[in-house]
């Protein structure tokens, strides 16, 4: 099973038990579950759940900021936040790590070391290529190449997260503009297209043109060997019977024709 059908079973999952929860209490520990379960890293669905408004001024309200965590966040906001959000457990501990590495592939195709270390609090390369290898690249979330020799994880792919609010516009204006300049490029393919099939028409007259001139030069010239060669043979038949006095009279009259 690929990591997208995956998501997707996972997040219709937990959609339809937060969906279910009969009470705040309840609604608290399937955020809990789904936030620390290995392999979902979409929260977007759950987010937008409407009785997750009951959560909203109460005592549990926590826990809404915290799935906004996990669904946006990274290591070092829940670091800035940690006295408003509840503690985390350890497998919540290691799919924020794990999120946080997205957003920065997101934004860098190459990581270096220094600052993964930093974003992840990891205090040596050897525990960092570690999580890097065992907990990303092997749950499939990002593919990249480490390179001891420069310090740095070179990105090759990463799974996209849930998009934040503001982050909405700026796609549609990203993809409004790519469907513009497409429709550009394709309107300026479709002008080449035309261009070169009317060059296209006109080679082939121009082809035939010539070819017609070729077979009428052609023409010209055997006629023209034609009457060269008529006469070249009765002269010389004419001398090669002189002697013999055997040329005929008519031979003699078609060369003072053709002459």
């Amino acid at each position: 099973m690929d990591i997208e059908q995956k998501q997707s079973e996972l997040i219709d999952h937990f959609v339809k038990r937060a969906s279910a929860a009969s009470d705040a209490a309840a609604l608290s520990s399937v955020l809990v579950e789904a936030t620390s379960h290995p392999s979902l890293f979409a929260f977007s669905e759950i987010l937008a759940l409407p009785n997750l408004l009951q959560l909203e001024a109460t005592e549990n309200s926590a826990y809404l900021d915290m799935l906004r965590l996990f669904a946006h966040g990274t290591w070092n906001d829940y670091k800035s936040n940690a006295d408003r959000l509840p503690q985390l457990i350890p497998d919540q501990i290691l799919k924020l790590k794990q999120l946080t590495v997205l957003t920065l592939a997101e934004t860098y195709k190459v990581l270096p070391y220094d600052q993964l270390m930093q974003e992840l609090d990891v205090t040596n390369v050897r525990e960092l290529e570690d999580f890097l290898i065992n907990e990303c690249m092997y749950a499939g979330i990002v593919r990249g190449k480490l390179d001891q020799l420069r310090r740095c994880f070179e990105v090759q792919f990463a799974a996209g997260r849930d998009l934040r609010p503001d982050q909405l516009g700026n796609m549609i204006q990203t993809l409004s503009n790519w469907l513009s300049t497409s429709e550009n490029m394709l309107v300026s393919i479709q002008e080449k297209i035309k261009w070169a099939d009317a060059m296209s028409e006109i080679d082939k007259k121009h082809r035939k043109d010539v070819e017609e001139k070729v077979e009428e030069v052609k023409k010209s010239i055997f006629k023209v060997g034609w009457f060269i060669f008529i006469p070249f043979f009765f002269t010389t038949f004419f001398f090669l019977n002189t002697n013999e006095k055997m040329c005929d009279k008519k031979c003699l009259h078609l060369i003072s024709l053709l002459y």
